[in-house]
Parts: structure tokens; sequence; C-alpha cells
């Protein structure tokens, strides 16, 4: 199976290469094409630096890697990324998208701002599945951790063979042998921070982030990583939602 790895942190990020020894530790044809630099928020955004009109690519060996594996720094948002590769940019269409080990958390409604899950987003949009990989914590270092549950995850998507299916797993920033399992969640009301805005004179506003309390449902995707859990949600690109009566009006001149 061809499998794209990418993520948000960029190609000189610890977690892309623990990530991609997931895949080809299955006995997969791997290639990676990741940011140049950190496009951390980006979603699904399609924002790429071009010169003369042309995506700026460059062949470059991610750190750990050691030229195993055909590699791209690419001056794009893995939104962006994923999308071209869906036309082949780096060889033939992938089989499926791996993004991440992501350097924090991806819980709750903020997976709607990460770019780790964005390229995962975009791919199902052309029927390739996807797993989005998160290593929670500020300065987390366990990724090792979150590759040994991605395997297995990693074995039931390819499994399961469905076309538009987005994972998204999250592991706590623990020794393996600490962390407790693997739970399905469903996502937390609010993500892993929440901000603070203030006025200011010559148009300007200035933001405060800080992190969120524990969400009050203790099944939801942050509450159970809090407590030492591996989660696992399936996100959908969006749909339109046709559970609603909406007006519908005649000429109006």
């Amino acid at each position: 199976m061809r499998v794209l790895v990418t993520n948000d942190d960029g190609i000189d990020s610890p977690g892309l290469a623990a990530l991609t020894r997931v895949a080809l530790e299955a006995g997969h044809d791997v290639v990676v094409a990741a940011p140049s630099h950190e496009f951390s928020g980006a979603s699904a955004s399609l924002l790429g630096a071009q010169e003369d009109g042309r995506l700026v690519v460059e062949e470059r060996t991610p750190p750990g890697l050691d030229g195993e594996v055909r590699s791209y720094a690419v001056g794009a948002a893995p939104g962006l990324i994923a999308f071209v590769a869906a036309y082949g940019a780096f060889g033939p269409k992938p089989h499926l998208v791996l993004s991440g080990i992501n350097r924090g958390p991806n819980t709750g409604h903020a997976v709607l701002h990460s770019g780790t899950v964005g390229a995962c987003l975009t791919a199902s949009t052309h029927d390739i599945p996807g797993l989005a990989v998160s290593l929670t914590g500020h300065a987390p270092s366990h990724f090792e951790s979150a590759a040994a549950y991605a395997a297995p995850v990693l074995a039931w998507l390819v499994e399961t063979g469905e076309h538009d299916r987005v994972l998204n797993l999250n592991v706590p920033d623990l020794p393996l042998d600490q962390v407790k399992g693997l739970r399905p969640a469903h996502l937390a009301r609010v993500g892993a921070v929440q901000a603070q805005v203030q006025h200011e004179d010559a148009g300007y506003l200035t933001l405060t982030y800080a992190d969120v309390e524990l969400d009050e449902d203790p099944d939801s995707d942050a509450a159970l990583v809090a407590r030492g859990w591996a989660t696992i949600s399936q996100l959908r690109a969006p749909v339109a939602d046709a559970h609603v009566t909406l007006p519908e009006l005649g000429p109006l001149a």
C-alpha cells in the first residue's frame, strides 16, 4: 500500500520520523512530504509558497530517517500537500495518509484548526483514508509511545478499507508502560486551549492563550487522555446537514 506521511510541525520534527517508521515496519511503500517549516494551526488550508507560479519542493531527509524513504520538504501547509499528493505530486496517488506525530494534543473542537487533522480530512475528500496522530503535552518526548499505538490503529484502518475514514489518535506523553490503553472517545466540547481577547488602541488586539480546565464529560477525548488513556475518534470532512428545514424564497424583485 502506498502511504504518504506528512505533518504540520515541519520536516525536522522528530514525530515525523517516528510515524514514518510505523508505516515502514508495516511493510508499506512510503513517501514523506512535509512542510519545510511549521504550519501548526493551518487546518485544511491550501496555503503554499510559490516561485514563478510553481510550488516550492526540495528533496530533504528528515532527521532520524537516514535516507530510508523518498522525502520532500514542501513550502506548503499539510492540507495542500495532501491535496497535490492526490494528483500525483509525489508519485502515484497514495492509498492512505498518515499525519503527525504532532507535538501537543488535537482533542475536542480544536481539531477544526489542526493542520495535522486537516491533511487527513483533505485526503478523505479524494477517497484517501487518513490517520492523524498526536502526542499530548507542551513539549512531548515519548514519541515511541505514540508510535506504538499508531501501529495497531494503522493496521485496523487498512483492514477496514473505508476510503473516506479519518481517525484521530491522541496519546498521553508517558512511557509506554504507563499508558492505560486505547479507548474510543467523542470530541470534547472545547479544545486544548482557550483565548482571551483585549482591545487596544491603533487597531490592535491582544490574545492571551491558556489551558482549559478538564472537560466535565469523563468520556471525552480530552478527559480520557488527561487520565492516561490513548483515545481514538472518527472524524468526517464537512458535509451538509440535511436534518434541518431551511427557508426557501422565490425571486425578490
